[in-house]
């Protein structure tokens, strides 16, 4: 039986990581999204070459890997270049994350994206699990774990995907207001009705 892929995705500060963790503590084989963006644009992979031809060296720091900052400055001022680089990582962000998939040997996988609604990679999974926050949680978490200002917390929530948008693709939703012991025990429930689904639908 090839496993089912469950997508696994919730705003900022809202625990998916956390969750994410639990799922892979219960032997769940897991697959991060962010992993694979890194991963695609490693030095000596085809997509950095193209990126650098495309914006200079500029986008380089000095020890060869991408300069993220440097990037996202240049994609942030421009509609056109931003659509040109995802027309380039997309294919390639979805291709690693299939090929990580595929070597999945537990009864279920799971996709971890932040993106996932946005990016169209729900479309890659037969259930969606969304991990949900009260906002005034997803601001507190954040930032203490981020030490950043509030107002930049609320820019990154704007950014994401609209909670109503996101919580509109669930199949389940695991509302994370409580403590870790609490999360961990709703992981533990999910997996076990899990591992009772066939191709991720009762």
């Amino acid at each position: 039986m090839k496993p089912w892929i469950l997508g696994l995705t919730g705003g900022i500060g809202s625990g998916k990581s956390a969750a994410a963790e639990h799922f892979a503590a219960q032997g769940v084989h897991m697959v991060d999204a962010d992993h694979a963006a890194r991963w695609v644009v490693e030095p000596g992979r085809p997509a950095l070459a193209k990126i650098v031809d495309r914006f200079g060296d500029a986008v380089l720091l000095p020890d060869g890997q991408l300069n993220r900052a440097a990037l996202r400055e240049r994609i942030f001022k421009s509609e056109e270049e931003r659509r040109w680089l995802e027309q380039l990582l997309h294919p390639l962000i979805g291709e690693e994350i299939a090929a990580n998939l595929a070597r999945a040997e537990s009864p279920y996988a799971i996709l971890v994206s932040p993106l996932l609604v946005e990016s169209g990679q729900h479309r890659m999974t037969q259930r969606v699990l969304v991990v949900d926050t009260p906002e005034h949680l997803q601001l507190e978490r954040t930032m203490r774990r981020d030490k950043v200002p509030e107002e930049q917390v609320r820019a990154i929530l704007k950014a994401q995907a609209v909670r109503e948008d996101r919580l509109k693709h669930a199949d389940d939703v695991l509302l994370n207001d409580g403590d870790l012991a609490h999360l961990h025990q709703q992981v533990e429930r999910l997996h076990q009705f899990y591992l009772g689904l066939r191709g991720g639908q009762p």
